[in-house]
This record gives C-alpha cells, sequence and structure tokens, in this order.
C-alpha cells in the first residue's frame, strides 16, 4: 500500500486488498538448474523428435534432414546466448514478455505476450493429441471407439478426446501443485527419455554394424539439396522452442541467473543430439523396413519396430512418453506465466496475476492456459497443426525481440568494451537469423513457406489481438510505470 493510502495497518485487510495481495506476491524460488535444464530440454524435444523423423526423411532426406537440423541447432543456440544475456540482467518472470516490456515499453510487449500466449497454448494442445497417438499404439481397438467425425481428414474418435483432456488437466493439477513438484518430475521425466534414446542408439549401431544397409535416400529426387536442407532449417524456429521457457520461470531460480545461459546452450544442443539420433535410426530403420517411411499413422515407431521388434518399440513409446509429458509440463509453466505476467501488466483480466498463497503458483493463469487449449481435441490433430505452423510466426518475433533487447542491454549496462562488443555482435546475428526464419515462414514460394491455412489463422490472431487490444488499452494506459515495474519487472 502506498503512503497515501494512510494508516492502514490499523485496519483489517478487504477484499481488495487481499486481491492486490494475492497479485503481486512474488512466486516461490524453488527451481534448481537440473530442472530448468530439463524444462528447456523437454519443451524443446516434445512429441516431434519421436513421431516426425519418418515425415522429415520424406521431406528432406536423410542428409538433408541431419544436415538441417545440425544447422539449425548451431542457429538456434546463437539465439539463446542473446537469451542468457538478458536473463542474467533481467531475471524475472514472463519471459520475452517482461523483456519486451523493460526495453520497447507496454505496446509492443503486448504483442509479443498475445502471440507467445496462443503459441504456447497450442503447444500444450498439440502434445495432448500426441499423447493419443501414444495410446493407439498401446490400445489400438478402444482408441478407434466411438467415431464422432472427421474434420481435415482427422477421424475424431471419443477416448482420443477423453485422453488428450485428461493430459491437459494432469499437467495443469501438476503446476497448480508447485512448481517444485512440477521441476523434480520433468528432471526425471527427462532423465527416462534420454535413457531410451540412448538405448535406441547404441542398439541400432550394433545391429548396422554387423549388417550395414544402405541409409535412407539422401536428399529426395524431387527437389533441389539446397531446398531439402532449407526446409529442416526452417522448422528450427518450431523444433527448438521450448529452450525459451526458462526466461519464464527466471523469477523463480534459486541460483545465480548467470548460470541461465550455460543451461539453454547445453539443452538446445542436447535437444539437437536426441533429434539428430532419431533421424539416424529412423534412416537406418527405414532401409531394414525395405526402404519405406510412408503409409501410417506413426511411421516412424513402425520402421523402428521392424528393426527392433517389440522392445524396440517399447523404448520408442516410452521416449514419447516422456516427450509428451514433459513438453505438457514445460509449456503449461510458460503459458501461465504468460498469462500471469500480462494479468498483472492489465493487458488481460488482473485475477490471472493471483498467486496461490497454498501453493506459490498462478493457479488462475495455469487454469486459464489449460482452458484455451482445452478446445484442441473436438478438432483433430489436422486442422490444430494449422495453428500451430501459425504460431512459429509469433515465437520467431520474440526472438527477434529478445535480440533486440540484448543488444540494448549490452549498450547500457557498461561492460567491458570487449565483452560489449561480442555480446551487441551476437544479439546482432541473432536478431538477422529471426529475420530469415521469419521470412523462410512467409514469403510465397520459399521452402518453409506456410500452407494457405496457417496464413489464415495467422490473420484471423492478428485480428482478434487488434479488438482485445482497443478493448484492454484504458486498463494498461491507466496502469503507471512505477507499478508496472513493481509487479513485473520485480515480481
Amino acid at each position: 500500500m502506498s503512503a497515501s493510502d494512510g494508516p492502514a495497518p490499523a485496519q483489517p485487510a478487504g477484499p481488495a486488498d487481499a486481491t492486490a495481495h494475492a497479485e503481486t506476491r512474488k512466486l516461490d524460488r524453488t527451481m534448481k538448474p537440473a530442472w530448468v535444464f530439463a524444462i528447456a530440454l523437454g519443451s524443446a524435444v516434445g512429441w516431434g523428435a519421436f513421431i516426425l523423423p519418418a515425415e522429415w526423411l520424406t521431406d528432406g532426406g536423410t542428409a538433408g534432414a541431419l544436415i538441417g537440423f545440425a544447422i539449425g541447432t548451431v542457429l538456434m543456440a546463437i539465439i539463446a546466448v542473446s537469451y542468457g544475456l538478458v536473463i542474467r540482467a533481467l531475471p524475472v518472470t514472463g519471459g520475452e514478455l517482461s523483456f519486451t516490456l523493460h526495453a520497447f515499453g507496454r505496446y509492443a510487449s503486448f504483442v509479443v505476450g498475445w502471440f507467445l500466449a496462443l503459441a504456447y497454448a497450442c503447444i500444450i494442445a498439440l502434445n495432448a493429441s500426441a499423447m493419443t497417438l501414444v495410446f493407439r499404439q498401446l490400445f489400438p481397438s478402444v482408441m478407434e471407439r466411438g467415431y464422432l467425425y472427421t474434420i481435415a481428414g482427422w477421424d475424431i474418435h471419443a477416448p482420443e478426446v477423453v485422453v488428450a483432456l485428461a493430459a491437459m488437466i494432469i499437467a495443469g493439477a501438476l503446476n497448480a501443485r508447485g512448481a517444485a513438484l512440477s521441476g523434480r518430475f520433468q528432471f526425471y521425466a527427462c532423465v527416462i527419455m534420454m535413457l531410451a534414446v540412448a538405448i535406441i542408439l547404441v542398439w541400432t549401431a550394433v545391429l548396422y554394424a554387423q549388417d550395414p544397409v544402405p541409409l535412407y535416400q539422401g536428399f529426395p529426387a524431387e527437389v533441389s539439396p539446397f531446398a531439402a536442407i532449407a526446409v529442416m532449417v526452417a522448422f528450427a524456429p518450431w523444433a527448438f522452442v521450448g529452450f525459451d521457457n526458462v526466461p519464464q520461470a527466471a523469477g523463480e531460480f534459486d541460483f545465480s541467473p548467470k548460470k541461465a545461459m550455460g543451461l539453454i546452450v547445453a539443452a538446445i544442443f542436447a535437444s539437437g543430439a536426441i533429434y539428430l539420433t532419431m533421424i539416424l535410426v529412423t534412416s537406418v530403420a527405414a532401409s531394414h523396413a525395405g526402404g519405406s517411411v510412408d503409409g501410417s499413422v506413426w511411421a516412424t515407431a513402425d520402421a523402428i519396430t521392424a528393426m527392433l521388434g517389440p522392445v524396440g518399440r517399447a523404448l520408442v513409446v516410452i521416449a514419447v512418453f516422456m516427450g509428451v509429458i514433459t513438453g505438457l509440463n514445460g509449456f503449461t509453466v510458460s503459458a501461465s506465466r504468460i498469462l500471469m505476467t500480462m494479468g498483472r501488466a492489465r493487458m488481460l483480466p488482473p485475477v490471472l496475476g493471483r498467486v496461490s498463497h497454498r501453493f506459490g503458483t498462478p493457479v488462475v493463469a495455469v487454469a486459464a492456459a489449460i482452458l484455451i487449449a482445452s478446445p484442441s481435441p473436438f478438432f483433430g490433430r489436422s486442422a490444430l497443426l494449422w495453428i500451430v505452423d501459425m504460431t512459429s510466426v509469433g515465437v520467431t518475433v520474440a526472438y527477434f525481440v529478445t535480440c533486440l533487447v540484448a543488444f540494448k542491454i549490452a549498450e547500457e549496462d557498461g561492460w567491458s568494451p570487449g565483452r560489449t562488443k561480442l555480446a551487441k555482435m551476437i544479439a546482432i546475428v541473432g536478431a538477422v537469423l529471426s529475420v530469415g526464419f521469419l521470412l523462410l515462414l512467409i514469403v510465397p514460394g520459399s521452402p518453409g513457406a506456410l500452407a494457405t491455412e496457417p496464413l489464415v489463422a495467422l490473420a484471423a490472431w492478428v485480428v482478434l489481438g487488434i479488438v482485445f487490444f482497443v478493448l484492454r488499452k484504458p486498463a494498461v494506459d491507466e496502469m503507471p510505470e512505477e507499478q508496472l515495474e513493481q509487479v513485473i519487472l520485480e515480481g
């Protein structure tokens, strides 16, 4: 309470005081380094590394997919360095939204927050839909019962809707009960995932040494090698999205923010290693299976099963299950922190900024993130992929803005000339890379250009954002700058 409010300690706190206190209460600092690394790794890998390699081989070939992902890993690591620089200077909750608010003001931060909130909620939904693919492998006869309808070529079945909704609700409940519980769970799930991948790799290497077979085609016959590699590079912003979950929870670190850069970069290279491993293993498996990776809902698992048998399938199921739940958990953390920060900044209803006294978590924002994602199982995976493709644009814009913030911080923070010059150079390179990723997504005819449906979804979300901004602008404008600094940059 400000001094102008009078001698408030002599009076009992009313409902308004309780609400304000709940909104401005700081989150508990319980996040340990291993948990933060696991949040970045588990979110960046998610389900894609275990479900999509067969599609990547079809689109880019073995050489195109491997080279493209290797390049993408390095490029994303460069961008991640800028994130580390900013976290070191601004270890606050809200990630890119708070960074942008500090450097460029509330209007720019609304744009970043609007796109990131949708992106993270959509990835929660996509991980939940991936859970249904796992259950299809485990209980195919059960999951294909209860046909409801078909959207965009995808059949909707009642058991799949139930599984996806249950997965999101469980992730929300886990996050609502405390960051420590969520972080510890994330760490152990990542360990299991990495062990499963390591066993698959070693087993495949042994079989390949005993019976070398030609790998799946190097590049697709119908496209140039450059185009095949470019498609994979354009996929990098989406494939590695999740490392940026780390700054969303920077206000909850129980360690020095100086460690954040190393944790993020290490997580990106670990993620890249898992992607490259699964591409290579699937290429070998496809050759063992007769050179085909097409024709099934989960071609990657089918190819590996043909090579390694039922145990191989079990390992892939374990890996993707861990990837899915770590993705669900990590993006629930991020989506809720973005919504909480937007609530505290009055960009969204202030109730989203509340922090539970019992659990020390933004329970309302967690519930809102799950609520936003919850309709997705009723629309099918094909339609959901259009939305997720569209969100790649918003995530790439967030990368670009963070690199600009890193450049500004390098100029203002009084570092040594050598360190300042290096930081500014890295920030500029990261910004240029972000623009390059964005152009690959939106320029017609580029190898990674978005299809019509994602572009329509993007236009609709922009229009909705403009409407929402106009409605919330008076509340955003009336909040004093000092209060913004207090509840966000110090919260």
